[in-house]
């Protein structure tokens, strides 16, 4: 199913974050085909700060929630494979084995710091970067979508760096372009440059004001909303802490949350009582 989905430039497909089994349930239930299991929103979930301050087995724990939650196929933010190529292609067995449908390595330096923060940011050699992916296509080539994200324009090394880096896929099913802009100028001027050599993933973090269209007529292979489940509800958890720390009561904002109703429908609460009835109460 992933597979389909980012591989392909003939359909735009859109890939939503997911940090939590809670999350992943309400993005199925929305209508998305397919999850991110964003670096930034598990780490932000566990109190950490994506600086690889979460394990790697914290990571694959996360993972496994997330995949256990619904039946949609995962893509992990994989980060730089947690170290060398021997780190790597051990993530990548382990979120196979956690059930995963792809991973998404950068070619980024361990520990790594978001994209989003601090400027040129230092990247990996390309050769070194490139055995990572070929440990990782080596190990689990037939069971898991393999996604090369190119760091170049984040760290300020420009269009041909960033092509030069890409052409380093080593056997990678996908590119990812990442850009921190304001604008999709220079994430479009990758796509063209690069020619649908392999197809692309973006994640329009910064450039979120850029129609869709636009990608649809880059023949775009699939959009990553990376963040925005995460964002939403920290912004909803403050609103909601403020109110109660400031006015001593839950009066005024429980029309504002979901009623537990809705938690044990998204849960199937209801199958567990079917469930009971047919082996607590056998007739």
């Amino acid at each position: 199913m992933l597979r389909a989905q980012v591989c392909s430039n003939d359909e735009l497909s859109f890939l939503m974050e997911a940090h939590d089994g809670l999350s992943a349930t309400i993005a199925q239930r929305s209508g998305f085909k397919g999850l991110w299991a964003s670096g930034l929103s598990i780490a932000s979930s566990l109190g950490y700060r994506d600086a690889n301050e979460a394990s790697w087995t914290q990571l694959v724990h996360s993972v496994e929630r997330i995949v256990d939650s619904t039946e949609l196929p995962v893509l992990v933010d994989g980060d730089g494979g947690f170290g060398n190529f021997n780190n790597a292609r051990l993530l990548a067995r382990k979120l196979h084995q956690a059930g995963a449908a792809g991973v998404s390595l950068e070619d980024s330096c361990f520990p790594k710091l978001n994209s989003l923060i601090g400027e040129r940011h230092p990247l990996a050699d390309i050769d070194e970067f490139s055995g990572r992916l070929r440990a990782v296509k080596d190990t689990v080539a037939e069971h898991l979508v393999l996604v090369a994200r190119i760091e170049a324009l984040i760290a300020g090394h420009g269009l041909n760096e960033a092509i030069l880096r890409a052409h380093a896929d080593a056997g990678a099913d996908a590119i990812l372009i990442h850009s921190r802009k304001s604008t999709a100028d220079e994430m479009l001027s990758f796509v063209t440059e690069w020619r649908n050599r392999l197809p692309v993933v973006i994640v329009p973090t910064t450039y979120f004001r850029t129609p869709v269209s636009a990608y649809r007529n880059s023949r775009i292979s699939t959009v990553v909303w990376a963040n925005h489940s995460m964002r939403a509800a920290a912004a909803a958890m403050r609103r909601i802490c403020d109110s109660i720390a400031a006015q001593e009561s839950v009066a005024s904002i429980e029309s504002h949350i979901a009623p537990l109703s809705e938690i044990f429908e998204l849960l199937r609460y209801d199958e567990l009582a079917v469930a009971e009835k047919q082996y607590l109460q056998p007739s």
